[in-house]
C-alpha cells in the first residue's frame, strides 16, 4: 500500500495520464521524484540516482521520454489546468504572460541563442547573454497558505531569436507571436469565460491585441509618447468614404502628466501585499497603433522615489476603476516569483538536453511540476504533518509558506519510497485515497 502523502502526490501526476501512453507515464513518474529530490544540478541522471533507480533501469529509457516520446506539453498543460480549475471557481481568470532566460552554452544544443539579461541589465547598460528564452504563460490563484498570489504556468514556448532561425532554416516568431498563440490556447481551453492578462510593455502591443476576443481583456503598461485619439464621431449619413476609426488627437500621457490643469488625484490599491496610497490622473482614449479603435482606461501613476517620475498603465476594458486595474497589473509579479524560484529550486534552468524535442519539452515539464506541487498543496498537503516549518529562533515572523517549504515537504513524502516497486503504482491508489478523489478507471493515452 502506498504512503499516503506519496500516494496523495502521485493523485496529482495521474492527470497526466490521459497525455501520455503507460511507459511513458512509468517513466514521467522516476523523472519527477527523482527531479523533486535533487537538491544539486538536475538532470536525468541525477534524478536516478536520487531515486534508487540508477543500475536497476536502463538510463536511455529516461532520456527517450524528453526527446523521443509521443506527447506534448501543452497536452499536460491542459489536464493540469483542468485539475486545477475548480479552486478557480466561475470567476474571472487571471492570467500572466512573461518571459525569462535561461542560461546555457554548448554548440550543438538546439535552439540556443544570444538574449538580452533582463536580470543583469539596466537603462543605460544592456547585457546579453546565451541561452534559451522561454515565453510562459501562467495562472494567478489565491492559495490558503500563503498572503500573496502565486502564478502557477501551464504554457510554454521557445523563442528563437532571428539570427539562430536564419542559421538553421526556420521560421522566426516574434515574442508577441508566441504570447498569441498560447492565449488563443488558453482561450479555447475556458471558451467564453472571462481572461485578464497581464503584460509587462513589451507585449503590449497590435501582435497580441489584434482582433483579441471580448472576453479577454488586457491589462498592461504603456509608453509616456504614445499617440493617442478620441473615438470617432458618428459618419454623417450620404456622406463619401468609409467611417473613420479614429477620432481627434489626445495628449500624450507625458504632456497630461505635466499638465498642472489637470490636477491628481488619490485612492487607495494594495500594491505588492501592501496597501499603498496612490496619485494618478486617469481618461479614456484609443491607442490605435498598439490596441486598435478600442477604448482604454489610461492611468497615469506618480512616483516618488527614483528616476522615473511617473508611469503608465491600461486596460482594454474603459469601465474598470482605478484600485482594480493597479492590482491586477501588480498582480503580474507573481509569475517573476515563479522565475526565480523554479530556476533556483527547482532546475528550470539545469537542463543539459541537445536534441529539439528534448529541450522544448524538458523545461516545460519542470514547469508544469512546479504547478503539481503546488496544487498537491493547495488539495490539503499544506494541513499535513510533514508540512510543519522548522523553527527558527531568527525567522519568528513566519506567517505563510513558500516554495521551498512545498519543496521540502515533497522531498520528506518521496523520500525512502521505491518508486519501482509494484505496490507504489498509481493503481493502488485507491487503498490510500478516498474513493471520490479517484475517476471510475485509470486511463492512458493510446500508443500512436
Amino acid at each position: 500500500m502506498p504512503d499516503p502523502f506519496f500516494a496523495s502526490f502521485l493523485s496529482i501526476l495521474k492527470e497526466f495520464r490521459m497525455a501520455l501512453t503507460r511507459p511513458s507515464f512509468a517513466n514521467m513518474l522516476v523523472v519527477a521524484c527523482g527531479w523533486i529530490l535533487t537538491q544539486g544540478q538536475h538532470a536525468v541522471t541525477e534524478a536516478l540516482v536520487a531515486t534508487g533507480v540508477a543500475g536497476r533501469r536502463h538510463h536511455e529509457a529516461y532520456h527517450r521520454f524528453f526527446s523521443r516520446g509521443a506527447w506534448e506539453p501543452d497536452s499536460l498543460g491542459l489536464w493540469m489546468f483542468r485539475r486545477l480549475e475548480k479552486f478557480l471557481g466561475d470567476s474571472v481568470l487571471q492570467v500572466v504572460i512573461d518571459d525569462t532566460l535561461a542560461p546555457k552554452k554548448g554548440p550543438h544544443v538546439f535552439g540556443i541563442g544570444s538574449h538580452l539579461d533582463a536580470v543583469r541589465s539596466t537603462k543605460r547598460h544592456q547585457v546579453f547573454s546565451f541561452g534559451h528564452c522561454w515565453v510562459v504563460l501562467s495562472i494567478l490563484v489565491k492559495v490558503p497558505f500563503s498572503s500573496r498570489t502565486w502564478a502557477l504556468p501551464v504554457l510554454f514556448r521557445l523563442h528563437r531569436n532571428l539570427k539562430e532561425c536564419e542559421k538553421h532554416g526556420a521560421v522566426y516568431s516574434k515574442k508577441t507571436e508566441s504570447a498569441r498563440q498560447m492565449l488563443d490556447v488558453f482561450v479555447s481551453w475556458v471558451g467564453d469565460r472571462r481572461v485578464e492578462v497581464a503584460a509587462d510593455s513589451a507585449f503590449c502591443n497590435d501582435t497580441v491585441t489584434r482582433e483579441l476576443p471580448a472576453s479577454v481583456v488586457l491589462f498592461g503598461a504603456m509608453r509616456p509618447d504614445a499617440v493617442l485619439t478620441e473615438l470617432p464621431t458618428a459618419k454623417t449619413p450620404g456622406a463619401a468614404g468609409r467611417p473613420s476609426k479614429r477620432g481627434r488627437p489626445v495628449p500624450k500621457p507625458q504632456q497630461i502628466a505635466k499638465d498642472g490643469r489637470r490636477p491628481w488625484k488619490t485612492c487607495k490599491a494594495t500594491l505588492y501585499g501592501r496597501a499603498t496610497t496612490v496619485e494618478y490622473k486617469t481618461f479614456c482614449a484609443q491607442w490605435y497603433r498598439a490596441c486598435g479603435t478600442r477604448l482604454l482606461r489610461i492611468v497615469i501613476v506618480a512616483t516618488r522615489e527614483g528616476n522615473v517620475p511617473f508611469r503608465i498603465f491600461f486596460c482594454t476594458d474603459a469601465t474598470i476603476d482605478v484600485p482594480r486595474l493597479l492590482e491586477t497589473y501588480a498582480g503580474r509579479w507573481g509569475i517573476e516569483v515563479f522565475f526565480r524560484e523554479a530556476k533556483q529550486l527547482l532546475g528550470f534552468a539545469d537542463s543539459s538536453a541537445r536534441k529539439e524535442a528534448a529541450v522544448l519539452r524538458v523545461a516545460p515539464f519542470v514547469g508544469l511540476l512546479y504547478t503539481a506541487l503546488v496544487l498537491w498543496f493547495i488539495e490539503g498537503a499544506s494541513n499535513s504533518r510533514l508540512a510543519t516549518p522548522p523553527l527558527r529562533p531568527w525567522y519568528r515572523h513566519k506567517r505563510g509558506l513558500c516554495f521551498a517549504d512545498i519543496l521540502r515537504v515533497a522531498r520528506r513524502a518521496i523520500v525512502g519510497i521505491d518508486i519501482l516497486d509494484p505496490g507504489n503504482h498509481i493503481r493502488h491508489l485507491h487503498q490510500s485515497l478516498p474513493s471520490t478523489d479517484l475517476p471510475d478507471a485509470i486511463r492512458f493515452r493510446k500508443a500512436g
